[in-house]
């Protein structure tokens, strides 16, 4: 495991490094208090350089918001300036957001708070997230450091566990854990709660099962079998204890597989991530797929686990196209290259918050989007 290093009161001290987004410990490390000002925490983390704060925790979140603002300031004046120039290509802009997204992560991620053993945090008015530790790193036997932005994160993600989200196309609840992204947007849901079923289906399939929505909405539908699939640990703890709380566990069968379960199915359900691109943390992995590897490879393998008469779902926003980013003769390519026909498809438009958002820098992109069910059959 990575250890973070840093020296206190004349001694050279280390600690366990927690760090969901794979980044590694500071080299520079400074110990910071309720006497530091924000303009020089804010010039400490551009450079680089981590606060491990020993002051009091509600000062901390203070001070986050102070760095946030800092940073969103530099962001407007650096929109300003280049609004002169000429207009940038929506990739461009994808790729200018993406970079500025990064930056001001690292940034705030400079400021540290350290754990004790237990996940105790050692600090004045500092809130008990053992159990919300516990979930999401499991147990521990010594004092650790984590960022401050992360274990808000973690906070948030605790929350959304204890209370779920609803889904109408449920009447119910899903409940995420740590690192598995939640299904906050419901209009794939629905496309997957009202696409026709193929006449006699009785087997589906689930491509990278995540919460565990898609597998839980077929078998609400009556279908006797679902098989739900993923890699990652965390997605498989997590859809099983949402199929066990959905009363579900007789039709729905969580199994580890990379991409296809053994055999064919009547519904081969996938809603891969939307985005080509490089994630930069493990919750990322649910919207950019690097290479379009997933996409590519649920149409690659398709053919071979569709039953007589089935049908592939592949569940796929265009926000991609718009962005330059992957284009729809692409897509049919790929579509027709693996022994697919598209039987139909089902349309819907966005209704989360960015899609009417003017100031979203992705704004022009967002609007246009629309989120579609592919009905794909063998050719």
């Amino acid at each position: 495991m990575t250890r973070i290093e840093w020296e206190e009161g004349g001694e050279q001290r280390s600690a366990l490094w927690r760090s969901e987004s794979g980044w590694p410990a500071p080299k520079k490390v400074v110990i910071a208090d309720d006497t530091m000002a924000a303009d020089t925490a804010y010039r400490l983390a551009l450079d680089g350089t981590a606060l491990l704060w020993r002051g009091d925790f509600q000062n901390a979140r203070q001070l986050a918001q102070a760095l946030a603002r800092r940073i969103d300031h530099k962001g407007s004046r650096a929109k300003r300036a280049k609004a002169s120039k000429a207009p940038a290509t929506p990739t461009e802009q994808f790729h200018r957001h993406r970079l500025a997204q990064l930056q001001r992560a690292r940034t705030l991620a400079m400021l540290l708070i350290p754990f004790d053993a237990d996940y105790g945090i050692p600090l004045r008015r500092a809130p008990d997230v053992k159990e919300a530790c516990l979930e999401a790193w499991g147990a521990s036997n010594e004092p650790c450091v984590a960022s401050l932005r992360e274990l808000l994160g973690l906070i948030g993600a605790h929350e959304w566990r204890r209370k779920g989200v609803p889904i109408p196309a449920l009447d119910d609840r899903i409940h995420p854990w740590y690192g598995v992204f939640s299904p906050v947007r419901g209009e794939y849901v629905d496309l997957v709660a009202q696409a026709p079923l193929p006449p006699g289906a009785k087997l589906a399939f689930d491509i990278g099962a995540g919460t565990g929505v898609l597998s839980s909405v077929l078998a609400r539908r009556g279908l006797p079998r679902v098989v739900a699939t993923d890699m990652d640990e965390r997605a498989l703890g997590c859809a099983r204890d949402n199929v066990e709380r959905l009363g579900l566990t007789r039709q729905v069968e969580i199994v580890k597989a990379d991409l296809f379960p053994e055999g064919q199915a009547d519904i081969v359900v996938c809603n891969p991530p939307w985005l080509p691109g490089k994630p930069s943390s493990a919750i990322e992995y649910a919207i950019y797929d690097p290479d379009s590897r997933m996409l590519r490879g649920f149409l690659g393998g398709l053919k071979n686990h569709l039953a007589l008469g089935g049908e592939g779902w592949l569940i796929l926003s265009d926000l991609a196209e718009h962005l330059g980013l992957r284009s729809r003769e692409q897509l049919l390519g790929w579509i027709a290259a693996a022994g697919l026909a598209v039987a139909g498809r089902h349309d819907v438009r966005p209704t989360h918050g960015k899609a009417f958002d003017a100031d979203d820098p992705l704004h022009t992109a967002r609007s246009l989007e629309v989120t579609s069910l592919w009905r794909l059959r063998v050719a």
